[in-house]
């Protein structure tokens, strides 16, 4: 559908020259219900930056919206190769969605190299913007073209727009004095402003925020905003873009509140500070850099006012033995890492199941063994959380399905960590971390009570009337030993890795002590209270897929697909992992189909057959990115069929 509406250009009031709001002759306008856009170039063209402009934008119009941030594994892969290759993915809607989307209906290339990797996931018709000045025969014959795709008949079921960015971008820039090296860097800056003028987002913002950015450097933030300016007024003014598109704000889709745009670590980053808050215990981070999980460490370290300590110690082993240390001061302890640094810090995750004492082990997941994929997603990590210890070592595992979600999980593990006195891993992984999506922010009302009680005396009696701490005197409920903060007077007790007497904690090599002690920490995570798991069945389906983590939004998609094509499909999601809840084996019964989709070879399907003996089938992916709707809805519908 085509209709004629009044352009951002021709609504503003006050425009000067040079400014994208600058009336122009109108174009026609097409309505879409929703757009899926990939940024392509190398990792150093701004990439990342300029998608998470363009959605921060989409952001605050009012769309639905998800992204998918795709880095190179090498930290400077050489310009112009395959391997260099950094893109964004983001899909915005006028109504809820729930995956960055399976293929770009536009892809912004700039160069060869960024063409030719994204070039299989666009489908036909879809649009192309190139930017020809990269298009080189050497460029293009680093990357194995023969011979130019932008003439070679090889794009013709393609809509390409052969765009100069880099020459336009420098022409633009011709005032202020640069280098064509130096103006042809804010070439993303115009490409940024060509597509914000396409799908009518707001300017303001990326202005504010150029401004911001290069406050120190007011030449730089200029020459940015006049190639932002740039890039708008060329998408009005040239012949090659004959419309521009429409996604209308999906307001009616959310419920009343205040929105922003979030990611998955900045998520669960705000989640860890408002379970300090809830707590009233001050939060401290004993972490190792490591990616994907460093933005936590780098975010936390910037809220020194909300009492967060942040420690970047030499090493994985020595990051969790401080935030140990720090549970049994008396503070939430967190450390952070990804699969290898949880082998690393595996012997005191051992240590913190004996001393029972809260700590969350947040692991943000990537692709595996060893170093592996560390710019791409994995959910390999979920049998190392369950069984990655010496001994009989229980912890409990939790796992957010979504980026905005990762702040709820937050909060669910410290509540866990805190009443039961144990060890918890959070399990989160890269598609979650670094995507991102629009999160109501709650109200202070709506967080949990976490506050817990620090022993304060004696809590036992002995045979002669004196009274005594024990410190492995159990709740009866919950079979949490007392925290007890050092320095109390009259609490002093021991602590270490040496099996312990029940109830009095001093060394014990008894075996039927041990043997006791060993059922009771599984008994105190097997009694962890969790909410039963929710079904969606509204047509009383004969399968059901089970999912858990990030293949929440892929499965909810597809499940949507299928349904609106007349087929009868369950969906169920896992947050707790163990335990499992306590309905889970009821409701695996009722179908005579159970499909697990995982980015693994089948970990939660191994843990489903072995403890319910149920015939889970297995799904997999470990190709380093996250399932698309259209592929599971496919197979779904095999599972379905038979």
């Amino acid at each position: 559908m085509t209709s004629q509406v009044s352009s951002p250009a021709e609504q503003a009031d006050g425009a000067v020259a040079g400014d994208p709001r600058a009336t122009a002759p109108a174009k026609d306008v097409r309505r879409l219900d929703r757009v899926i856009i990939r940024f392509a170039g190398d990792s150093g063209d701004g990439m990342q930056l300029t998608g998470d402009r363009f959605t921060s934008e989409t952001a605050s119009f009012g769309n639905d919206l998800s992204t998918l941030p795709n880095f190179p594994a090498e930290i400077r892969a050489p310009a112009g190769t395959l391997p260099g290759v950094s893109s964004f993915q983001l899909h915005f809607a006028d109504h809820d969605i729930l995956t960055p989307g399976d293929a770009p209906n536009v892809l912004v290339a700039m160069n060869p190299a960024a063409l030719k990797a994204n070039i299989g996931d666009v489908p036909r018709g879809a649009e192309i913007i190139v930017n020809t000045d990269e298009f080189t025969k050497r460029a293009m014959q680093k990357v194995g073209y023969e011979t130019s795709p932008l003439e070679d008949g090889s794009l013709d079921g393609y809509s390409v727009h052969p765009v100069p960015l880099t020459t336009l971008t420098v022409e633009a820039l011709k005032d202020f004095g640069l280098s064509r090296k130096d103006a042809g860097r804010s070439k993303n800056m115009f490409a940024l402003g060509l597509l914000s003028w396409m799908y009518h987002r707001p300017t303001e913002g990326t202005e504010k925020f150029l401004n911001t950015k290069f406050a120190k450097k007011p030449e730089i933030a200029a020459a940015n905003i006049a190639a932002f300016r740039a890039g708008w007024n060329f998408g009005e003014t040239t012949e090659d873009f004959a419309v521009s598109y429409e996604v209308a704000p999906a307001a009616q889709t959310f419920p009343a509140g205040t929105y922003r745009n979030i990611s998955g670590n900045l998520a669960l980053s705000y989640g860890l500070i408002a379970a300090s808050h809830q707590a009233d215990l001050p939060l401290y981070l004993g972490s190792y850099p490591i990616t994907p999980a460093s933005d936590i460490l780098h975010e936390l370290s910037r809220h020194k006012n909300f009492g967060v300590r942040t420690f970047q110690a030499e090493d994985e082993i020595a990051g969790i033995g401080a935030a140990l240390g720090a549970a049994f001061g008396g503070s939430l302890a967190v450390t952070t890492t990804s699969g290898p640094g949880v082998a690393l810090k595996s012997e005191t995750i051992g240590l913190a199941v004996s001393l029972e004492l809260p700590l969350l082990i947040v692991d943000i997941q990537r692709g595996g063994p060893s170093t592996g994929l560390p710019t791409k997603t994995e959910q390999a990590d979920l049998l190392q959380a369950m069984y990655g210890r010496n001994g009989e070592a229980p912890v409990p595992v939790v796992a957010p399905r979504t980026p905005a979600d990762c702040f709820d999980a937050a909060l669910e593990a410290a509540r866990i960590a805190l009443a039961y006195r144990t060890p918890v891993f959070l399990l989160s992984d890269g598609y979650l971390a670094n995507g991102s999506e629009p999160w109501r922010v709650p109200e202070p009302e709506e967080l949990p009570d976490l506050r817990v009680r620090f022993a304060q005396g004696p809590n036992h009696t002995l045979e002669d009337g004196t009274e005594v701490f024990w410190p492995y005197k159990r709740d009866p409920q919950t079979l949490a030993r007392p925290w007890a903060v050092p320095g109390t007077p009259g609490l002093e007790h021991r602590i270490g890795g040496i099996e312990k007497q029940d109830g009095t904690g001093n060394i014990s090599y008894d075996p039927a002590n041990h043997d006791f002690m060993v059922r009771t920490r599984q008994a105190k995570v097997d009694g962890i209270e969790v909410p039963d798991v929710e079904v969606d069945d509204p047509d009383d389906a004969r399968t059901l897929v089970l999912g858990w983590g990030s293949t929440y939004g892929p499965i909810t998609a597809a499940v949507r697909r299928l349904r609106a094509q007349g087929q009868a499909v369950a969906q169920a999601h896992l947050r707790h992992l163990n335990p499992f809840p306590r309905n889970l084996g009821e409701v695996l019964r009722r179908y005579d189909k159970v499909v697990v989709p995982e980015m693994n070879l089948g970990q939660l399907a191994t843990l489903i057959r072995a403890k319910y003996l149920v015939d889970a089938r297995s799904y997999n992916q470990v190709n380093g990115m996250p399932f698309k709707a259209e592929q599971l809805a496919t197979a779904l519908k095999e599972a379905i069929d038979g």
